[in-house]
């Protein structure tokens, strides 16, 4: 049995700075995590796409976000339960938890966290009846790495910004770039499709509008696929490839979660704002993207706010007879589980005689 001050369920970024939140309140944090890494989407689908919404980076990597909370954190010696999913919720009489995952790993704490982004993702596959045969050889639903395609033959599908923002940076990675959108409209910002229009015209990308991916033929990998135009007139293209990227996004799914008896709307967990965050549930909460109320954005700077407001409530449920008295990092420093600590620089004030 794992034991915990407050175990958070989901290590995106969300999640990661909880524990950096609790850590001030000297609260020990463990994370669940059905990936085998922390870091969540910004690890898993786009480690190398920019975050421009972060204050104080104009653009930083979502990897490098990671990166940044894993060394934030550091001083409170997290614990760490990866590539294993949360199964199953059970309360005891004491008021407090115990979480079992799908490979039976007993984690027991008073206060339970729900940060796990949107959910578990699955792909939205195209209806191409052999891709299944395809997927890792030369078949794939997200980019991890850019540079897996460096010098290759690559055929992206879809009409969002996705499509649109991968199609634009591969182009100066791939040999070969193809475009497959089954519309003359793209569903990307303007400035995307303006590259990409762009692009096309100097030859860096071949754009196929009003077609689609039909077919996949290979033997023991990808070698090429089959698009059909809805124009009648124009006959079937085969393009020899060395990857196949559909991209029509992701479909969230809360998992285990969604039996846990919370109040769920719209595939998210519904939460008090107007206090801390907590579920409908005692002792649970869920912040970031997987929580919904009146006015909610999406966005991972939020997730940050409520994982403060959650914290200092959580500290109530755990020490119910000790008064905490919030102190800014600025004046308080920073000081870890192992005694180390980051003072506060003291403000030196001069007269002037």
């Amino acid at each position: 049995m794992i034991e915990t001050d407050i175990l958070i369920i989901g290590a995106g970024p969300t999640g990661l700075f909880t524990v950096f939140e609790a850590g001030l309140l000297k609260l020990k944090c463990h994370l669940i995590d059905a990936l085998p890494q922390t870091g969540g989407q910004c690890s898993e689908i786009y480690p190398k796409k920019p975050i421009y919404d972060i204050p104080a980076f104009p653009e930083i990597l979502a990897g490098t976000l990671v990166d940044n909370l894993m060394e934030q954190i550091k001083p409170f010696e997290a614990g760490y339960t990866l590539g294993e999913r949360a199964e199953t919720l059970d309360k005891q009489e004491d008021g407090s938890f115990i979480v079992t995952t799908n490979k039976g790993t007993k984690h027991h704490a008073p206060v339970v966290v729900i940060a796990g982004g949107l959910g578990s993702f699955e792909p939205r596959k195209p209806p191409l009846e052999n891709i299944v045969n395809f997927e890792d050889k030369g078949v794939a639903y997200i980019i991890k790495d850019p540079e897996v395609y460096r010098d290759k033959k690559v055929v992206i599908a879809g009409g969002g910004d996705s499509a649109l923002d991968w199609s634009i940076f591969l182009a100066d990675v791939a040999s070969e770039v193809s475009l497959v959108h089954r519309r003359n409209e793209f569903r990307g910002a303007l400035d995307s499709v303006e590259k990409a229009a762009e692009l096309a015209k100097l030859g860096k990308i071949k754009l196929f509008t009003e077609a689609e991916v039909k077919g996949l033929n290979g033997d023991d990998k990808l070698e090429s696929v089959l698009i059909k135009h809805k124009d009648a007139d124009k006959e079937d293209t085969i393009l020899e490839v060395d990857n196949f990227i559909p991209l029509f996004g992701l479909s969230p799914k809360l998992g285990p979660i969604g039996d846990w008896g919370l109040e769920i709307e719209k595939n998210a967990i519904k939460v008090n704002n107007a206090k801390d965050y907590q579920t409908n549930i005692s002792g649970v909460f869920a912040i970031g993207d997987v929580n919904t109320y009146e006015g909610k954005l999406k966005l991972i700077l939020s997730g940050f706010h409520e994982a403060a407001v959650m914290c200092q409530y959580a500290y109530q449920i755990i020490n119910p007879n000790k008064r905490f008295v919030m102190k800014y990092t600025t004046v308080g420093g920073v000081e870890g589980f192992d005694g180390s600590k980051k003072e506060a620089k003291k403000e030196v004030v001069q007269s002037i005689a």
